[in-house]
């Protein structure tokens, strides 16, 4: 039996299409919404000896449990990421390629190993991904025009903002749904001659959850941190990822926190490091339970609302200069 586990965003999406175009084959897949990192450990007990396994931008460190588990019992297991890994096992089942680099993603250590053979593909992947500089690099290397550059900034962008949300039933998609219809797409400048296409249908749902937050004012500003609270309603939690990404983007000298309500309780919290600073977010994350991603972007999965003063400290403690 092979198993492909991906994570629901752009990056692990097209980072597991490049995979598939390249070889193809029948698997189970196993995804959920962008923050839903824990897949292998979910999927541990049902994976046995003599399957295969594919796992891709996924926390290593979040997922040491699973991937013990399945490697013992026999499983071979292909791990692609660039989240923190903790430590990774010297095990002769486990093929790992983890990179740390905070201007890396999982789509670009697959296109590396592809030799480039979906390169378009792994730009959208970069745009997703809020590496701008490293896609619009990339973009001008393969000699895209500039309209094909900017189409695969809002393709990437557009996987991305499918991604997020409380749960699946949030998303326009299932992530499992979008990779099987990208899959007809060996080029992603197909999908734009399509007007009938999943990124016309995505376009149109974005462009009206992101006009709503542009509305918003931040609930905090200061020279390093800046704070914006989003209600608890869908369309806050689908276009959090990517208004924390515009939002750095547009003040690349300031960390952004961007809050989504939750319950009257708690909030779920994305933060993105200053674009000019790109370290420490998984460390001020780290520092609460439920905490954890990379150095430029990390989150906090449940923060109870009495501690989001302290949150603010922590950022502002790190990034001040």
């Amino acid at each position: 039996m092979n198993y492909d586990i991906f994570n629901g965003d752009a990056d692990g999406i097209i980072s597991l299409l490049q995979l598939r175009l390249a070889y193809p084959q029948q698997s189970e897949l196993i995804t959920g919404v962008k923050r839903n990192i824990d897949l292998l450990n979910q999927m541990c007990d049902v994976i046995n000896a003599h399957d295969e396994v594919t796992v891709l931008d996924i926390s290593m460190q979040k997922n040491q449990q699973g991937l013990h588990t399945v490697l013992n019992k026999g499983a071979k297991v292909f791990y692609a990421d660039h989240h923190q890994s903790g430590h990774i096992p010297r095990h002769t089942h486990l093929a790992a390629h983890i990179d740390l680099d905070a201007n890396i993603c999982t789509g670009l250590i697959i296109d590396k190993l592809l030799a480039g053979r979906y390169h378009t593909w792994a730009i959208a992947a970069a745009y997703g991904d809020n590496l701008i500089t490293v896609a619009d690099g990339l973009a001008s290397v393969a000699g895209l025009s500039h309209e094909q550059t900017q189409q695969l900034k809002d393709l990437g962008t557009l996987i991305n903002y499918n991604g997020y949300g409380a749960c699946v039933e949030d998303l326009h998609f299932h992530p499992k749904a979008l990779f099987e219809q990208l899959l007809h797409f060996p080029d992603p400048f197909l999908l734009f001659d399509d007007k009938a296409s999943l990124y016309y249908q995505l376009k149109v749902a974005f462009d009206a959850d992101f006009d709503k937050a542009l509305a918003l004012k931040p609930e905090y500003v200061s020279e390093s941190v800046a704070l914006y609270r989003l209600p608890a309603q869908a369309w806050a939690s689908r276009i959090s990822g990517v208004f924390g990404n515009h939002l750095a983007n547009s003040a690349p000298d300031k960390a952004h926190l961007v809050l989504t309500e939750q319950s009257v309780d708690d909030v779920m919290v994305s933060l993105r490091a200053p674009l000019n600073n790109k370290q420490g977010a998984v460390a001020v994350c780290s520092q609460f339970a439920t905490g954890g991603g990379r150095e430029a972007a990390a989150g906090i999965n449940v923060l109870p609302v009495d501690a989001i003063e302290a949150l603010i400290n922590v950022t502002e403690k790190y990034y001040f200069s």
